[in-house]
Parts: C-alpha cells; structure tokens; sequence
C-alpha cells in the first residue's frame, strides 16, 4: 500500500508544481475560455489545465516502471504503455478542443478512433463474471464494447465539467473507491501488484494535484484536455479489473460489487444521459450545450458554487462508497446507513430553495387565511341587516303624541 501512496504523491506533487507554467502558456498560446451563456465564470479563464495531469500521469508511470514492487506490471506486458499512448493522444485531442473549439463531430471521431486503437493495443474487455460464470465475447464484439464505454465515459466526465473543481473531485472520489476495490481483489491474485490500483491512485493523485489550483475561483481549468483524460483513465483501470475476473476464484462477498466501475461514475452518466434526452426532446443535437445539468440546477435553487461542489461531491461519495462498504459490513446495516445519508443529502441539497420557499408558503398562507376571514366577517354583517330585521324594529316604534294603546293624548 505504501509504494501506491507514494506514487499518487508523486503524480499529484508533479501536477501541483507544473499547472501554473501551463497556465502561463495556456495564456501566451491564446488557450483561454471566452464566457460564453451557459458558463458560470463572469471573467476568461485559461484553459488546457489537463496538460499538467498528463505530465503528472507521465512521470508517475515511469517512476513505477522502475519500481521493484511494480515492475513486473511493465516487462513483458506492454498494457500500461498503450493506456499512456491513448492518454497522450486523448489529451491532445482535448488541447486542440481547448485551443480551436473542434466541432463536436469531428472531436467524437478522434474519441472513437483513440479508443479502437487502445482496444486494438490490447486493453478489452475479455469476458465479464455473470451467473458464477464467465461470459466471452468475440474479439470485434469486445473491441467494440470496450471503445463504446470509453466513448461514454470521456464525454460523462466532460458534461458533468462545469464548476470548479467538480469534475476532478468527483472522478477522485470514485478513483479512491475504486483503487480499494481493485487492490482488496488483487489480494486473491498471485501478486499483490495491480495496474487497476496503479492507474487509479495515479489519476486520483493528479485529481488532488490539479484541484489546489481549480478551487473556487479557478485560476485555471482543465478543459476538455483533462476532463477526457480522467474519463479515460477510470474506463482503463475498469476495464482491466472487471474483463478479468475470475467468480470462481472470488469470495461471494467480493464478487458482489463487481460492477462497481459503472457505480463510481453514475452522477456524471446519470447527467450526460438527462442531457441527451432533454436535448434530444427538444429536437437539438445530443452536443447542443444548455444551462440544466445537474451543476447549474443547483445553482438555481440557491447553492454558491463551492456549496453545489460539496454537496454533488458527497452524493458521488455515496455512491461509491456505498457500494464499497457491502465488502464489510452486512447489506442490512449499509442500506440503514445509505438512508440516512439519503436523507442528510436531500435536505442539504434541498435546504436554499426550501428556506426562501417556505417563508413565502407561510405568507401566501396568511393571505388567504386573512381573505377568507375577511370574507366571513361580511357574509356575518350581511346576515345581521336583512329586510326582516329592518322592517320589525320600524314597526315596534311608538308614534308621537299616543300613549301605548294607540289612542292620542289629550294636550
């Protein structure tokens, strides 16, 4: 576990060093974000911040290839090289995005192509554990599998990309979740090393690496240079954990999350996939960007930015903790917990919008509480004057000048 810690140091203390001289030449380049409609920064930001994560990531590879803990994950295997190759390419990808804003066709064909060649390099989803069984599939079918959830999982990360320091945090979340999946089921292996724990405690270095500098205000952002990056780093390190499990050699307990990757990015899916549908309701195109992901509806109910980013934070962290803990503890206990924390989550993520709501509910009540009582005191001072009442009280009055038998008086 040691040697992990010290390569995510290494690969964040990289990070953390590097960001600011790529943010001066994010500047000199021209690599800086115009405040566009849907953007919630009011000032232009420097982009292409994911140029340091890929430097982080870089050198963070090579220190473990040196390694003697880690070393037999690189000789003879040249897996890890190709997800670095893919990491580069992804990342340029993403830095001409940054630097030129490619249409989005154009940028979905260089994601497709990068992942064919990273599923061709070897990096595929060979089987999954169904049923206490191991499923195959034919090789174009699992290239072709394997290019589809890094298509997906790239664009995920980069929709949900929209506050500081979301985006980097959550993927840290689900990294940090993910690395003690993969490193408690390398346990049953016959080495403890593992590259899924390696990539993971790598890119979750360069996550924390990057958000000292992207906390609110930014000085700079990722861009979709890092934000593609990092979704495609957490496919990878899926990809070669769960296409190569073996339930048969795995404790019932252990086997059950076994699909956890899809549960450590299910907040940024869940907002990619409303995205779509709403667009695509709208007759837009799925790219059509808009002001409603998950992000900007926080911070319409009343949220400030670092509060949305905490609060969406502590709902991936449910999530992927959540789905951890089964490893531990009984599903009883971890589903009373996950209530509560349900629970909590809501009202914090509800609490803006229901303290400017219920005062104004409170005083839309008292106006019609007012009205109505306004409206039963006439209906009961209508009630008192009525032409019955009127006409008894003039006919019991006395005449002027008769005694009380009619008769007049004598003056």
């Amino acid at each position: 576990m040691r040697i992990y810690l010290l390569v995510a140091a290494i690969a964040g203390g990289v990070t953390w060093l590097v960001t600011p001289l790529i943010r001066h030449v994010a500047i000199e380049i021209g690599a800086v974000g115009e405040v566009r409609a849907r953007d919630v920064h009011t000032i232009p930001t420097p982009r292409m911040g994911g140029l340091g994560m890929l430097i982080g990531f870089t050198v963070a590879t090579i220190f473990a290839s040196r390694t003697p803990f880690l070393a037999g994950l690189f000789q003879g295997n040249y897996q890890m090289w190709v997800i670095l190759a893919g990491g580069i390419m992804i990342s340029l990808l993403g830095m001409a995005d940054d630097l030129w804003d490619l249409d989005w066709m154009l940028k979905l064909a260089g994601q497709l192509l990068i992942s064919v060649f990273v599923a061709w390099g070897g990096l595929q989803i060979i089987s999954l554990p169904l049923g206490g069984s191991l499923i195959t599939a034919s090789p174009s079918l699992s290239m072709a599998i394997t290019a589809f959830l890094i298509v997906a999982s790239i664009n995920a990360v980069n929709f949900v990309d929209g506050l500081d320091g979301l985006a980097s945090g959550i993927v840290a979340i689900g990294g940090i979740a993910f690395a003690i999946y993969s490193y408690i089921i390398a346990r049953y292996s016959p080495s403890y090393a593992s590259l899924a724990t390696l990539i993971d405690v790598m890119m979750v270095g360069i996550c924390v690496g990057f958000i000292l500098h992207n906390w609110h205000p930014a000085k700079l952002f990722m861009g979709d240079s890092g934000s593609m990056l990092l979704g495609y780093l957490i496919t990878c390190a899926s990809i070669v954990m769960t296409g190569r499990l073996d339930p048969a050699s795995i404790h019932a307990s252990i086997y059950l999350p076994v699909f956890m990757p899809i549960l450590v990015l299910f907040l940024p899916v869940l907002d990619m996939c409303l995205a779509i549908v709403r667009r695509l309701a709208k007759g837009q195109s799925p790219m059509h960007p808009d002001r409603m992901h998950l992000h900007h509806r926080m911070l319409r109910i009343g949220h400030s930015v670092r509060g949305a980013v905490l609060i969406l934070w502590g709902w991936a962290a449910l999530i992927a903790f959540g789905s951890l803990t089964i490893l531990f503890f009984k599903a009883q206990h971890v589903a009373f917990g996950m209530a509560i924390a349900v629970v909590v989550l809501t009202i914090a993520t509800m609490y803006p919008y229901l303290k400017h709501r219920i005062p104004e509910i409170q005083e839309e009540n008292a106006t019609l509480e007012a009205a109505r009582h306004n409206a039963q005191h006439a209906t009961a001072v209508h009630d008192d004057v009525t032409p019955e009442n009127t006409r008894s009280g003039s006919e019991s009055l006395p005449v002027a000048g008769a005694d009380s038998s009619g008769q007049e008086n004598p003056s």
